[in-house]
């Protein structure tokens, strides 16, 4: 609180609208008295039963949109112009706020190499299987999906990824169908998980080799990999068994049947899918892996 000298009274700032009971201007004030504390009072910040305050909002209704309102550097030659002019300058609007963000910790600086293990495979597994890493200008996304329904899928893999990222996933229902996306954002996700960005349909992907130099680890990595694209049939009529992988990258399909054969199982393969049909295999792997057991 700022103390008025010429009446003594206490205020937040003290404004013109107080001075003019004085008959004395702001600067005359300023002059003799000093700057600290007097100044005019942003109306934003008024209290909003404060009448200046319902004045100002009032007269917002009126006002004309900014002529920069939804556009970019991208649509409008005058918004491409302030930008390029900003760089020129080398201005950085987001500075300081981006200072009070590292100091809080909100924004991380160091992005230190994951620890490996059999989650991290697990992970590393269902993301070649069902996710996506998508890359920015600045940053990059990472993405899983689920069918909306296997909650114990979307709570396994949202808290593997808080554990290995240090922030909590968000988590959305895509409106027009029974998906749910598992989404981050950061930098060099691919880097540190050593996935490549993008479309890897017709990648030719090299699974880390940490993962084969650890049993746990390989079987982490074909649960992952089973979670998101395998499924358990079993026809009892017929007394068939059948656990399939299925997936379009022909590398994966690799993976999948060489780890299998490390395992000692025999899987079958064709043009997209490996499977496994002895009922004792079928069984064995699927407690091996921990299969839909959440």
């Amino acid at each position: 609180m700022k103390r008025c000298a010429l009446c003594g009274k206490y205020f937040k700032l003290i404004t013109n609208t107080h001075l003019v009971k004085h008959r004395i201007a702001i600067a005359e004030y300023i002059e003799k008295f000093g700057p600290r504390g007097v100044g005019f009072m942003s109306p934003n910040l008024l209290p909003h039963d404060d009448p200046r305050y319902k004045k100002w909002k009032h007269s917002l209704q009126n006002r004309l949109d900014p002529w920069n309102k939804g556009k970019t550097k991208k649509t409008h030659p005058g918004v491409a112009k302030i930008s390029l002019t900003m760089k020129r300058k080398n201005i950085d609007n987001f500075k300081r706020w981006r200072q009070k963000m590292v100091q809080a910790g909100r924004i991380k600086t160091k992005y230190p190499l994951l620890e490996k293990n059999s989650q991290l495979a697990d992970l590393i597994g269902v993301i070649l299987g069902d996710g996506h890493i998508h890359k920015f200008p600045r940053t990059e996304s990472l993405e899983i999906y689920s069918h909306s329904h296997n909650h114990g899928f979307i709570q396994r893999y949202s808290n593997f990824v808080q554990i290995f990222f240090g922030k909590k996933p968000k988590i959305s229902k895509k409106s027009d169908s029974n998906c749910t996306r598992i989404r981050i954002y950061e930098k060099y996700i691919s880097k540190r998980l050593n996935i490549p960005a993008g479309n890897r349909n017709n990648l030719k992907i090299q699974i880390p080799k940490w993962i084969w130099s650890n049993k746990k680890f390989l079987i982490g990595c074909l649960r992952g990999l089973y979670e998101a694209e395998g499924s358990f049939c079993v026809h009892k009529p017929t007394y068939t068994y059948k656990l399939i992988f299925q997936n379009n990258n022909n590398s994966l399909l690799d993976f999948v049947l060489t780890a299998l054969q490390e395992l000692g199982f025999h899987p079958h393969r064709s043009p997209n899918r490996i499977q496994i049909s002895r009922k004792d295999e079928v069984l064995n792997l699927k407690n091996l892996i921990n299969f839909r057991n959440y």
